[in-house]
């Protein structure tokens, strides 16, 4: 839904997985073969991405002053069980935590929560103010006080709605 340009890093990771799901429409692309392609994702493992999914979206939504969507794991007990390795390139000796073999999702978005924490750019992303919505985003507004996903969409809603409240 957002117009937004994509996060930085590893980051795009996890705005995609929790974009996976319209939840206006209940669409989700985590259904067909070719939208847990990307993911490395089979059937029988759709289940957990969806849960952590939905972990990641309620931290969006902390990321942005909201409370969670509804009741979900929290996000750092599913972290808590990704194996990851620090790996340390010997042309720089640059450290990073990377997943164990290329390992499964859960690996993959830890390491790309740990790298977004050390750049300073994990509280940035977050997820759309709008209940219908709740799309993640990468907020570079000055302040870091985006609220919504496109501000020609959910943005131009709410405020809509607001001035027929006060009109009415």
């Amino acid at each position: 839904m957002s117009e937004r340009a994509a996060p930085p890093g590893r980051l795009t990771l996890v705005h995609d997985l929790v974009n996976t799901v319209d939840l206006a429409t209940g669409a989700d692309a985590l259904d067909t073969p070719g939208g847990r392609a990307p993911f490395g994702l089979t059937e029988d493992t759709v289940d957990d991405a969806r849960a952590l999914r939905e972990s990641l979206r309620a931290t969006l939504l902390a990321h942005a002053g909201h409370p969670a969507h509804r009741p979900v794991v929290p996000l750092g007990e599913l972290l808590a069980r990704a194996p990851l390795v620090v790996t340390v390139d010997p042309a720089d000796g640059s450290a990073a935590l990377a997943p164990v073999d290329d390992g499964p999702l859960l690996s993959q978005v830890a390491a790309a929560v740990a790298e977004a924490v050390t750049a300073g750019t994990w509280q940035r992303l977050k997820a759309c103010e709008s209940p219908a919505c709740h799309w993640a985003y990468y907020d570079r507004s000055p302040g870091g006080r985006g609220r919504w996903c496109s501000m020609q969409v959910c943005g131009a809603r709410e405020k809509m709605r607001r001035y027929r409240a006060k009109q009415g």
